[in-house]
């Protein structure tokens, strides 16, 4: 249990990251393009535009970064405050500051949340603009001061000693050994601690001087997984052998990586497949020079291609072709040596449904109380936007079709609403879900195709109480 909890709040703090980077993303992207396009190694040389890319990474990112995580903490004061001891870290900095925007920004909300609090019964009446303006200017003013002087070197110090150790590995062609912390992190869902806590701010850094980085991909590659799936849909067994062709599809085309982690987390000797295809992935990208001109979110094989500079295409592909077919060797040879029989399995598929059947006959009645209809599902993942959405958009078509048009929405599991009448998430993410949230819990091991899904429908669309509410 104690494991559990320190997984919890690793994913926890992972997910706060990614709340403050995915809504910028576009914004990544855009200086991506800029960078792609105009740089003097860039597609269409042009200075005068070029012009925009120091600019752009040294202020906009950072700043909308801070402001973001301000506003996590402490609403759109928090926002403010957050973007002004941003500004500290990045003016007392000579690198970009994404580190420090994810220090200054959440910090600067949680201040002057604390602040306001405070303030909150003392204020005379008509004095409350003057009384929140200036406890804002003047407790932001502090905070950039700090961030000046004391913050922003502290951070950039930190930063600087991973940015060297990381480097060293480079330097010593060990820089693939990286799979070996990555990939068995990636399937307990910390890939976005990953890769927008640590390889994205060093990416940025590098992309500002070389005009692409392969920190981008040391993490993101979607040839590793698409090489397991393959491999499970040529000699799985099962609903896994099912399911995997269009798993994969998902995966390499749509860029969610969490679809194939469950896979790995049923037989837990794929994580040698993982491992290996992306050590293989990862030397090829090096050897060859590789590298993207921004963060690919989605892990895509199309925005692995959008982000590539010019000739560096030969690279990309020989590095994903990489990881395919090594994860792909690998993992079939891992299945191969499976004892067990397809009859055995469909058995026990079998056998496994009826006790979820079973098991599950209570769960609406146990959970929802009797007389609250069912009016909205919330399918919820770390950051909301990947396995969480294909899962939310596929139960609530079948919802449809069934003629039972709930409400069947995504969110990140930090955003659970309030109104949700039943949370869907992955088994692994259970006790950071039980940290936000009472709302009854439906766990999952798959978000495409798992039986106690099929449960909640079955149960769903024989309850009295969703008839009520449709």
């Amino acid at each position: 249990m104690a494991n559990k909890s320190i997984r919890a709040r690793v994913q926890s703090f992972g997910g706060f990251l990614t709340a403050m980077v995915i809504p910028n993303i576009g914004a990544f992207i855009a200086w991506g393009f800029i960078t792609a396009l105009f740089i003097p190694t860039g597609w269409t040389p042009n200075e005068h535009f070029g012009k925009l890319v120091g600019p752009m990474i040294t202020y906009l990112l950072p700043l909308m970064i801070g402001s973001t995580g301000g506003h996590l903490i402490g609403g759109k004061r928090g926002a403010v405050m957050g973007g002004i001891g941003t500004m500290g870290v990045i003016v007392g900095a000579d690198i970009p500051m994404f580190i420090g925007a994810m220090v200054m920004g959440p910090l600067g909300g949680y201040l002057i949340k604390q602040i306001d609090r405070r303030l909150d019964k003392h204020i005379p009446a008509g004095f409350e603009m003057v009384i929140n303006n200036f406890s804002l200017g003047i407790s932001g003013m502090l905070l950039c001061l700090l961030a000046y002087e004391v913050i922003g070197p502290a951070v950039m110090e930190a930063n600087n000693i991973v940015k060297r150790g990381i480097e060293a590995l480079v330097s010593t062609g060990f820089l693939p050994l990286l799979a070996v912390i990555n990939e068995p992190a990636k399937v307990l869902f910390l890939n976005n601690a990953i890769d927008q806590g640590i390889y994205y701010p060093l990416g940025m850094q590098e992309t500002a001087i070389h005009g692409k980085s392969i920190y981008f991909m040391v993490a993101s590659n979607p040839g590793p997984g698409l090489g397991i799936l393959l491999a499970f849909a040529l000699f799985g067994k099962g609903m896994s052998k099912k399911s995997a062709p269009g798993a994969m599809i998902i995966h390499f085309l749509g860029g969610i990586h969490e679809l194939y982690f469950p896979y790995v987390l049923m037989k837990p000797l794929m994580i040698i497949a993982m491992i290996a295809g992306a050590m293989s992935g990862i030397y090829v990208f090096e050897l060859l020079g590789a590298g993207l001109v921004a963060g690919p979110s989605p892990g895509s094989i199309f925005a692995y291609l959008a982000l590539t500079p010019r000739g560096g295409f030969l690279a990309t592909i020989a590095g994903v072709f990489a990881g395919t077919a090594v994860s792909f060797l690998v993992g079939s040879v891992i299945l191969k040596m499976e004892k067990t029989v397809s009859e055995e399995n469909f058995e026990e598929s079998q056998t496994t449904m009826k006790n979820l059947k079973a098991e599950g006959v209570g769960v609406l009645a146990n959970n929802l109380k009797s007389d609250r209809p069912v009016r909205l599902i919330a399918f919820v993942c770390d950051a909301g936007m990947g396995s969480s959405a294909m899962g939310a958009t596929t139960f609530r078509k079948k919802l449809e079709k069934a003629g039972y048009p709930i409400a069947v929405k995504h969110y990140a599991i930090e955003n659970i609403p309030a109104d949700a009448d039943i949370i869907v998430t992955h088994a692994s993410l259970e006790d950071r879900a039980r940290g936000v949230t009472d709302k009854p819990l439906i766990l999952i091991k798959n978000y495409l195709g798992d039986q106690t899904l099929d449960v909640l429908f079955e149960q769903l669309t024989t309850s009295d109480r969703l008839e009520e509410s449709v």
